[in-house]
């Protein structure tokens, strides 16, 4: 191929609308993993061909990213036969996607003339529906987008939200994307203080409403009603949900998750492992169940004397870490479930093995750029609770704050130091890194009166030179 022919190719395809154009960086997430999630979701929606059709077209990319190009364009191929099998011949702008992603796979194979096929092919497409705008797709490709978003990282929820928002800025009742953007709203969404605010209370129900059949919407809308104590309406969702599903596993789980919050942690249980049953391979599952494990184990120890209780006690935590390492296991990249694989090591005082798994955690992290603020925050829960050493907690509670305040972590470092140097106070007045530490809490939470105040009483106790610099600047930004 000539230069000129390769620049005119690569011109059309780059301005493609289809997942080799919209920026999917396969370091963003684990793939083994997203490739078991979609071809479980085919299981799932073999009644319903378009979410079906869809599936093939992300499931075709990731053999594509894999490396296996002839399945990703048997996957490709399939999706467009099924989109054409569920809307005949009103599914030209359904086709958008799966042409090019062909076109993309076919320049790649050096299959110039098949892709020069599929270039023609979106060009009558085009023609024939010509968009209102040529920086805005047709609703149908940016709802897929969405899902494609939605279901790849969720560095892409956001990116995924705007793309549902828009696509129901074009038509406002399709369903689909109503129900994409509730789910997208309910994974992005910071909690408002009355549930009447709450934009994704108010989309769930929406979407439910267009979507009476969608037993996930329910049990969704069920976990967030009870960040808000609407336990009665969640509770008569939730159990419809099941009644309805009671073998979807996506159901089943995300009902165990609502029953372990409500604390009833055996059914929570039981209702996992029946949806591990179908679904053996879902990492998500898996680190539900030991969290739920975990849940049951805190109750053991509250309920009364640990020793007569220690074999039970170890019999959960070793369940808990067995679903944990699953969970690992399955999904190499799963940082939560990482963390707290580590720390339930420290728990069972195989210190040298969570000190091992948090090293690799924290390899991940940095790899990935996601989380380490939260590596750090378990980091520090370890060296307080499990190694008992409080230097070496406050020393990464204070690395976790100062990596952003604001932060679910950020707040509960926060919290943990606060604590820390108010009882050292207590037994020494005169404590001054106790002082030196609040002061630096008032200075990251911008509390800079309060923090001059902790550093000033800092210094008359001890000099140092860390105290007396943020002094020095605190005051300057004062002046």
């Amino acid at each position: 191929m000539s230069s000129t022919q390769d620049i005119f190719f690569k011109t059309k395809l780059l301005q493609l609308e289809c997942h080799f154009t919209w920026a999917l960086r396969k370091e963003d997430t684990d793939l083994t993993d997203l490739l078991n999630r979609l071809e479980d979701q085919i299981n799932f929606d073999l009644g319903r061909k378009a979410g079906v059709a869809r599936t093939y077209n992300s499931i075709g990319f990731v053999k594509y990213l894999l490396g296996s190009h002839d399945e990703a364009l048997s996957h490709f191929q399939r999706s467009v036969e099924l989109t054409k099998e569920c809307h005949g011949e009103d599914c030209d702008k359904l086709l958008v996607v799966p042409y090019g992603n062909l076109a993309w796979l076919h320049y790649n194979r050096k299959d110039y003339e098949e892709c020069k096929s599929y270039l023609d092919q979106l060009k009558e497409i085009k023609e024939k529906y010509p968009p209102d705008s040529t920086s805005v797709p047709y609703p149908e490709v940016l709802g897929e987008k969405g899902w494609t978003f939605l279901k790849f990282s969720r560095k892409y929820y956001e990116t995924a939200k705007e793309c549902f928002r828009k696509a129901l800025e074009l038509e406002p009742e399709n369903g689909e994307w109503n129900s994409g953007y509730a789910i997208a709203l309910y994974r992005t969404e910071i909690e408002r203080s009355n549930p009447t605010d709450s934009p994704t209370i108010k989309q769930l129900r929406r979407a439910i409403d267009m979507n009476p059949d969608d037993d996930v919407l329910k049990v969704l809308l069920g976990l967030r009603l009870t960040t808000y104590k609407k336990y009665n309406e969640a509770e008569s969702l939730v159990e419809k949900a099941l009644e309805n599903s009671p073998e979807h596993p996506h159901v089943i789980r995300y009902v165990g998750m609502f029953f372990r919050h409500q604390g009833s942690v055996d059914r929570a249980i039981a209702l996992l492992k029946r949806a591990l049953e179908r679904v053996h391979d879902s990492s998500f599952i898996h680190h539900q169940l030991a969290l739920s494990y975990k849940k049951k184990n805190i109750s053991l120890y509250r309920a009364g004397s640990h020793h007569s209780k220690s074999a039970e006690i170890q019999r959960v935590r070793n369940q808990c870490i067995y679903h944990l390492e699953m969970a690992t296991t399955l999904k190499p990249s799963f940082i939560l479930a990482m963390c707290e694989l580590a720390l339930q090591y420290g728990e069972n005082r195989d210190f040298s093995k969570a000190e091992e798994q948090f090293q690799a955690t924290f390899q991940v992290a940095k790899e990935q750029n996601d989380a380490c603020q939260l590596v750090t925050f378990c980091y520090a829960e370890f060296q307080k609770y499990s190694m008992r050493c409080e230097s070496l907690a406050i020393k990464h509670y204070i690395q976790c704050l100062k990596m952003g305040p604001d932060t679910s972590e950020g707040r509960r470092s926060a919290g943990h130091l606060k604590r820390i140097a108010e009882k050292r106070i207590s037994r020494n007045p005169k404590d001054a890194e106790a002082f030196g530490i609040l002061g630096f809490i008032h200075k990251e939470k911008g509390e800079k009166r309060q923090a001059i105040e902790c550093y000033e009483k800092a210094l008359s106790y001890e000099d140092n030179e860390e105290y007396l610099s943020n002094l020095c600047d605190l005051r300057l930004s004062l002046q």
